[in-house]
């Protein structure tokens, strides 16, 4: 698979966009004055609406991109690959995407504990988004939109935690941007990976399609579940289908 567009216009795209992803982890300290119950309301839409960009992005964007030719075995491997990968890191960290933030009837992990996991999570960030500037613009584009829409409540709830964890603001926020950092790594490997090795994107696309099927239907999904009102479960399902309509809109513009 070849790359449409030069190499360079690539690699700014990709940085200037993990940039963007990073300072997201900035955003926990808007959230101190707001009340942690309407806090909690609007990040259950957040997620639906997340979930439904990811799901848009991975099925409308990345997957009939990848498979112009056809899903062959090689794509479908690649996919679980993904699916695979992302239940393993979660395993061996005891680390889960949790998007609510903390209170004494919502426990996370220890704070470092979830630092580890952050700076995983946003690493894979990275090679998704480096992935999908590899496949073409417009879908690098869709997948960084993806991640941001993913990132703001995880980034909410990370910052949650290490207040929490007795973090101070200063501590949190510089701790929790550290991390984020990570996906610049993520980005360089996956650009590397691209452009030094035949075929690797024909890997990294399905793959990192793979990633955001099992985050938006492992870790997503479950959250918005535990709404048990019948007319706020309505209104999850309505940002779910948003977040796939916004993927849509992006794929007819592009």
């Amino acid at each position: 698979m070849q790359v449409p567009y030069a190499m360079n216009e690539v690699w700014v795209y990709t940085l200037a966009s993990v940039l963007i992803v990073s300072v997201i982890s900035l955003i926990g300290v808007f959230t101190l004055a707001i009340d942690i119950k309407r806090l909690r309301k609007i990040l259950l839409y957040m997620v639906s609406f997340s979930a439904g960009a990811m799901f848009g992005d991975a099925f409308l964007h990345l997957l009939p991109e990848a498979s112009s030719q056809g899903l062959g075995l090689s794509a479908s491997f690649s996919i679980i690959i993904g699916i695979a990968f992302s239940f393993v890191v979660e395993m061996l960290i005891h680390w889960r995407h949790c998007h609510l933030p903390t209170t004494k009837k919502h426990p996370h992990p220890f704070a470092y504990l979830n630092l580890f996991g952050d700076g995983v999570h946003n690493f894979i960030d990275g090679i998704i988004i480096g992935a999908g500037y590899l496949l073409s613009i417009p879908a690098g584009i869709a997948t960084t939109l993806a991640v941001v829409l993913h990132e703001i409540p995880q980034e909410i709830g990370d910052f949650g935690i290490l207040i929490h964890g007795g973090f101070s603001k200063n501590k949190a926020l510089f701790f929790n941007f550290l991390t984020a950092l990570t996906s610049f790594l993520g980005a360089v490997v996956s650009l590397l990976l691209g452009s030094k090795i035949e075929n690797a994107t024909a890997f990294l696309v399905p793959f990192a399609a793979g990633t955001f099927i099992y985050i938006a239907g492992s870790d997503l999904i479950p959250e918005l579940h535990k709404e048990i009102n019948i007319g706020k479960s309505l209104l999850q399902f309505g940002t779910f289908c948003a977040g796939v309509l916004v993927m849509l809109a992006l794929l007819v513009i592009g």
